[in-house]
């Protein structure tokens, strides 16, 4: 008798360099940090690089990837800016490539609240520069695993 795949949620700290990735558990409560990868400078390359991701992902955790949270970076008065149109191109030019539904999450300091907490943690800033973008990637996810349960 074949285990069905267990359903996970990924998130995605999308920046001009790297992209941070994160995974929910099994149950879908609590988010950690993964893996970064390199952006390309087209778009369609970074998209062939997160399939890639997901699929290296699905098989390494035996698992099925169910929902992707990429991070919205809106401005401060939550206006779009030229980064938030980059990552809905982005998600839009993914979402011709695979079926997994995927949900833009606003994002606004995930990034400086991860630096806080790597700082707190007394990290290098080279050890930091390492693992922002994922780390970043988890608190987005954690964001929005909290606020499914929320409403549930």
């Amino acid at each position: 008798m074949t285990r069905e795949k267990s359903k996970r949620i990924i998130g995605i700290d999308y920046g001009l360099a790297r992209i941070g990735v994160a995974i929910s558990d099994e149950l879908k409560i609590i988010a950690s940090p993964l893996n970064t990868i390199a952006c390309q400078k087209k778009l369609e390359d970074t998209v062939k690089i997160i399939i890639a991701e997901i699929e290296r992902i699905q098989e390494s955790k035996d698992c099925v990837i169910e929902e992707i949270i990429f991070g919205m970076p809106l401005r401060m008065n939550g206006n779009v800016g030229v980064q938030a149109d980059e990552v809905k191109a982005l998600a839009e030019l993914l979402k011709s490539h695979i079926e997994t539904p995927i949900v833009l999450w606003d994002e606004r300091l995930t990034t400086v609240q991860a630096e806080r907490s790597l700082r707190e943690g007394k990290m290098t800033r080279k050890k930091r520069s390492k693992v922002i973008d994922n780390v970043a990637a988890a608190i987005i996810l954690q964001s929005y695993l909290d606020h499914k349960k929320a409403t549930l």
